[in-house]
C-alpha cells in the first residue's frame, strides 16, 4: 500500500496488545511473521502448515515459494526471528485443535471455503481495528509491516542500504530507497538542527 508507514516500537507493542477474539493468536501471529520476516502479505497468506512446521518441528527459515512471490521470478528464505516464531508456535498449536490438518493447508484459513487463506482486504481489516484500539495514528496497512521490517533491517545494518535490499528481497536498488523514504522525518530533524 503505497503511503504507509513504518511503525515505532511503541506502536508495534500497543498493535500486538490490541488483537483479540477468537483469531487474536492468528492475527499476532500473522502481524509478527510480517514485522520480523519483510514478506508482503500476500506472500504471508500464501503460507502453508508443510511451510513452517517439517517432522514436527517448527522450522529456522520462513521459505516462500517462487510462485507466491511478486515477481515470481526466485522464492525467498527468511530466518525465523525468535518472537515470530513463538507467536507461529502459539497459533499453530490452536490451529492444529481445529482438526484434520495437512501439509497442505494454509496456516492463516479463511472460514469460507475448504482451505483456503483469508484475504489481504481481510487482514487489512483486522490490522486497522487493531490500529484503532492501539490508538496508533497515520497510514497504516499491511504494507506497514514490510515498511516497520525495513527501517529495523536497515538500523541494525547500520544503514547500510545494500544490505537491506538484500534483506527486502529487492532486485533494484531504487525499490529499497522508495522503502525507506518514508524516513522524512529524520531529514526534518537534521535540517532544524543544523
Amino acid at each position: 500500500m503505497s503511503g504507509c508507514k513504518a511503525l515505532g516500537q511503541f506502536e508495534v507493542e500497543a498493535v500486538i496488545n490490541a488483537f483479540s477474539g477468537p483469531y487474536a493468536l492468528r492475527d499476532k501471529a500473522l502481524f509478527l511473521l510480517g514485522l520480523r520476516s519483510g514478506f508482503r502479505i500476500s506472500e504471508l497468506l500464501s503460507l502453508t502448515y508443510g511451510d513452517v512446521i517439517q517432522n514436527g518441528v517448527m522450522v529456522d527459515h520462513v521459505l516462500v515459494k517462487r510462485s507466491a512471490m511478486k515477481q515470481k521470478i526466485t522464492s525467498r528464505s527468511v530466518v525465523l526471528h525468535p518472537e515470530a516464531k513463538d507467536a507461529l508456535t502459539a497459533w499453530v498449536s490452536e490451529f492444529i485443535k481445529s482438526g484434520n490438518i495437512t501439509d497442505a493447508a494454509f496456516l492463516f484459513q479463511s472460514r469460507n471455503g475448504e482451505n483456503r487463506p483469508i484475504c489481504r482486504q481481510h487482514y487489512f481489516r483486522i490490522l486497522q481495528r487493531a490500529c484503532r484500539k492501539a490508538g496508533v495514528l497515520g497510514r497504516v496497512g499491511t504494507h506497514s509491516m514490510r515498511k516497520t521490517f525495513a527501517s529495523r533491517v536497515y538500523d541494525k545494518l547500520g544503514r547500510n542500504i545494500f544490505l537491506t535490499q538484500k534483506a527486502l528481497g529487492h532486485k533494484n536498488i531504487d525499490s529499497t530507497v522508495r522503502y525507506l523514504s518514508f524516513r522524512q522525518e529524520e531529514i526534518e530533524a537534521a535540517i532544524l538542527a543544523a
